[in-house]
């Protein structure tokens, strides 16, 4: 059975980690970017790093970081998550090793596998998460879907991963649709800005069933 890695993101306490992890998540993200309602100090990163078992992944997003901001998240294990208008050689020497590295998706624009390989040529070590793009052409973080069929077009066989407007209604269409290799939610699992038990199960388990009637 094809399995698709999920991500939870927007973590940003020790109950938030084992709230996705015990519904079934592989990976938990930190958000240290200073735009973020949901940024977490380099103290509590330490705390929330801690709280992640070892078979679990912890990611940390970033938006045009400092190397020291980014050293600090290596520090404790934690994956670099780039959201930001990073290029590829800052990436490649920031994370020294693998990474993910989002593009922001335009709705309202065209887009062509050429366009987006000669872009993607320099993150030798990303994985790419493909995500909505705001108005303001800035990160993403919108809670807004686009079409998913531009990533799969785009990523051309990379693994990749879907973010942006994902919720528990329409992650299994979308799962069903382009076979991401990991799908990354924060607000569509949120009730009043704070992790939801029950939206985080039932976007777990949304998950796992479209999985399971996918051809291997």
């Amino acid at each position: 059975m094809l399995r698709t890695r999920i991500k939870i993101c927007g973590c940003t306490s020790a109950a938030d980690v084992a709230l996705a992890v015990e519904a079934g998540a592989d990976a938990v993200g930190v958000i240290l970017a200073e735009q973020s309602e949901r940024r977490v100090s380099l103290e509590q990163l330490r705390t929330i790093a801690q709280a992640v078992p070892a078979l679990n992944s912890l990611v940390a997003v970033f938006v045009d970081p400092s190397s020291g901001l980014v050293d600090e998240a290596l520090k404790v294990g934690a994956i670099p998550q780039f959201h930001g208008h990073e290029d590829g050689a800052s990436c490649e020497a920031l994370a020294a090793g693998p990474y993910v590295k989002a593009f922001h998706v335009d709705p309202t624009r065209d887009y062509t596998a050429q366009e987006f390989d000669r872009f993607a040529r320099p993150f030798e070590h990303a994985t790419w998460m493909f995500d909505t793009a705001r108005a303001t052409g800035t990160s993403g973080g919108t809670g807004r879907a686009f079409n998913w069929e531009v990533a799969r077009e785009l990523a051309g066989g990379r693994p990749f991963v879907i973010s942006g407007g994902l919720t528990p209604e329409n992650v299994g269409d979308c799962v069903r649709a382009v076979r991401p290799y990991a799908v990354d939610v924060r607000s569509g699992v949120e009730t009043k800005g704070v992790k939801d038990p029950a939206k985080v199960l039932a976007f777990v388990n949304a998950v796992r069933a479209a999985d399971a009637v996918l051809p291997v």
